[in-house]
């Protein structure tokens, strides 16, 4: 059943998936982005089960799965000793639970093939350069207007626009993100252009790998582009209370060396491998009850933008996409009710992945002292089944329009 014309503010990954899931079910979708182009800036990410259970109702799985890499383990490793802390298993017993593998790729690639899809896909619109700076809304109808004074009308808007929405803004009002004090620096190299013998030997190209210190971690793994090639992707983190909202500004290596100083040999090795690097003070927002606004909704980092320690960002975005589909299956006089249950059904799960992602970066990944020793002795006493147990509530989920199982889970 088609609601008509649904506008969606955003092209990056939440904006393109939100458009194909709506557009399956018979609406027409205009997608409307800021930017002259339609590409997603950042580096790799990491996909868990639930993803790819999201990936398929929207349609893209398959093609997703031609682009990812499914890793074997999620490992944590001591970045001062370098030795093994812990290991959770991604095969087997993971992917027989929980029905999918874990996989990286870039951002891009994904990207890619959502544009690819809705640019194949019929009713789908891509509007560049346009800025939606302000929403009205009358009973039946809701009109995005941009910074130009354009305005585009349909039966309900989903704001996917990110942690900066303009539409945040005027629907929740809740000012600026929180800057998290924690500063990233991200780098992705070809591991043609690197020499085997700089190469750490324990480089684990199966694995997810986290190397976790006081204050201090690095996070590595191998990833491929459509064309086959590898690249290793770096992400190493500084929490030391940084509150300038800097995004993506380059950096030389060695200021990013100087952060992170007397690390394990792996450890050195691995971050002068890093070239062209960039920086971002990692931000989210917290909570809120309400996303929604009669026919206007907010999705992905637009409504519940998350620090990346849960590593659940762009899951639950698609998780979003994939909801929003099978709800917006309708008549589009019941738009506004809709909506309002999308809300009810993704805020509990994704406020607690929200406080659960800042809970994790001060537990699992930053601890010193006694607090680290503890952390260890907890992680290696867990069995691989005990492990699975403690990710189950997010891993697991594959009906998203049921909040019935939103809070399931052993632990955090």
């Amino acid at each position: 059943m088609s609601a008509g014309r649904i506008l969606v503010v955003g092209a990056g990954i939440g904006g393109l998936a939100t458009a194909l899931s709506v557009a399956a079910r018979g609406n027409r979708v205009t997608v409307l982005e800021r930017r002259n182009d339609f590409a997603e800036p950042g580096a790799g990410t990491q996909l868990s089960p639930n993803a790819f259970h999201a990936l398929e109702r929207i349609g893209v799985d398959g093609a997703v799965r031609e682009r990812a890499v499914f890793v074997d383990e999620l490992r944590l490793m001591d970045a001062t000793t370098g030795e093994r802390i812990a290991g959770m298993p991604l095969k087997g017993r993971y992917e027989e639970r929980f029905g999918n593998g874990y996989a990286v790729l870039h951002r891009g690639e994904l990207h890619s093939v959502l544009l690819d899809a809705c640019r194949a896909a019929g009713g789908i619109e891509l509007v560049p350069g346009q800025s939606v700076t302000w929403y009205d809304q009358t009973a039946d109808r809701v009109t995005a207007v941009t910074d130009t004074g354009r305005r585009f009308t349909g039966s309900a808007l989903i704001a996917a626009d990110g942690i900066r929405s303009a539409v945040r803004r005027q629907l929740v009002g809740d000012g600026g993100p929180r800057a998290s004090g924690h500063t990233i620096y991200h780098s992705v190299v070809p591991l043609a252009d690197i020499a085997d013998d700089r190469l750490p030997p324990d480089l684990s190209p199966g694995s997810v790998t986290a190397w976790v210190g006081p204050g201090r971690h690095i996070v590595h793994f191998i990833h491929r582009a459509a064309d086959g090639t590898r690249y290793l992707n770096l992400g190493a983190t500084r929490d030391h209370g940084a509150q300038e909202a800097l995004v993506g500004l380059p950096l030389d290596q060695p200021h990013v060396l100087g952060e992170f100083p007397a690390p394990a040999e792996s450890v050195r090795r691995l971050l002068e491998l890093g070239q062209e690097w960039r920086t971002w003070v990692l931000c989210d927002r917290d909570p809120v009850a309400g996303w929604t606004d009669g026919r206007v909704a907010l999705l992905g980092n637009a409504a519940h933008p998350m620090l990346p320690y849960a590593v659940q960002g762009v899951s639950m975005t698609l998780e979003d996409a994939a909801a929003l589909g099978e709800l917006l299956d309708c008549d589009g006089r019941d738009m506004a009710q809709r909506l309002e249950k999308y809300n009810a059904v993704r805020r509990a799960r994704t406020a607690r992945t929200q406080l659960v992602a800042r809970e994790l970066g001060t537990r699992l990944l930053h601890p010193a002292g006694e607090a680290a020793a503890e952390r260890d002795a907890m992680l290696t006493a867990l069995t691989a089944d005990e492990l699975h147990d403690r990710v189950a509530w997010l891993h697991g989920k594959r009906d998203f329009t049921d909040s019935t199982n939103s809070t399931e889970g052993a632990g955090n």
